[in-house]
């Protein structure tokens, strides 16, 4: 059904939803965008669908949005441009507001885009050898339209920790950061996610959604101005000479002129 992701539901209700281009390391492309959009709307919908976890196919969890499409957008029109940040940032918000909690199995690396995909789990837990990293400023881009999500998961102190410098963070400093909520052996990963999944077996549908969009409402607030913004700013990043200059230097195994 879908050409970028795999959805099974267990019969307990549990759905496991995983980014399926393990050997692009699950980077984001316009259809994984679209499906995961898809998707989110489907099982919101699905009565029988208890709990969603999240997780990727082969070493990494997500690294990031796919540069091909990155570069394909620089190249576009303004209001392609605009039109394709747009896209990004729906998915984000249907996945966060999924009425259905998203827990993330994080078995593998993060970067950039995969970053934010944890932010909008309700709980991540990863594997202890992971790394991560908020790469895009290496790219001459910004962390734009997961901003607001890691923002409120992080909490502005601590995401000015990693949120510039595009460093490397190993698992038990995304949890300091509270990105992760635990970090585990690769062999415990299934069972701590296992203990994550079954409370909410025992809880009422109908009042965890309503829980979920009430600690939403009630929390550090994702508003439409601030995605608008995190819209605009990506397109701008888009626009400008850094990032042709990074995403360039990817494609042709150089450094960029700010790291020579």
């Amino acid at each position: 059904m879908y050409q970028t992701l795999t959805l099974e539901t267990d019969a307990r209700g549990v759905a496991t939803l995983t980014l399926n281009r393990p050997e692009k390391h699950n980077v984001l492309d316009a259809q994984m965008i679209a499906e995961l959009t898809e998707v989110a709307a489907r099982l919101g919908a699905d009565a029988a669908v208890r709990v969603v976890v999240l997780t990727g196919a082969g070493a990494s969890f997500c690294a990031g949005g796919d540069l091909g499409w990155m570069k394909a957008q620089m190249a576009a029109d303004a209001e392609t441009r605009a039109l394709e940040a747009g896209k990004l940032a729906a998915m984000l918000g249907a996945l966060n507001r999924m009425p259905k909690p998203l827990i993330g199995r994080v078995q593998g690396q993060a970067f950039g885009g995969g970053v934010g995909m944890m932010a909008v789990c309700d709980v991540a837990i990863g594997v202890d050898r992971a790394q991560f990293a908020l790469t895009e400023t290496r790219l001459g881009l910004i962390p734009a339209t997961i901003g607001p999500y890691v923002l409120a998961r992080m909490g502005e102190a601590m995401a000015r920790r990693v949120f510039m410098s595009g460093r490397r963070f190993d698992a038990g400093e995304a949890v300091r950061l509270g990105l992760l909520a635990r970090a585990v052996t690769a062999d415990a990963l299934d069972d701590a996610v296992e203990a994550e999944v079954a409370p909410y077996l025992s809880c009422a549908p109908g009042a965890v959604a309503r829980a979920k969009a009430l600690a939403l409402h009630l929390g550090a607030g994702i508003g439409e101005g601030g995605v608008r913004h995190s819209i605009a700013e990506l397109v701008a990043c888009w626009e400008g000479e850094e990032a042709q200059e990074g995403v360039e230097a990817f494609f042709t195994r150089r450094k960029p002129r700010w790291a020579e």
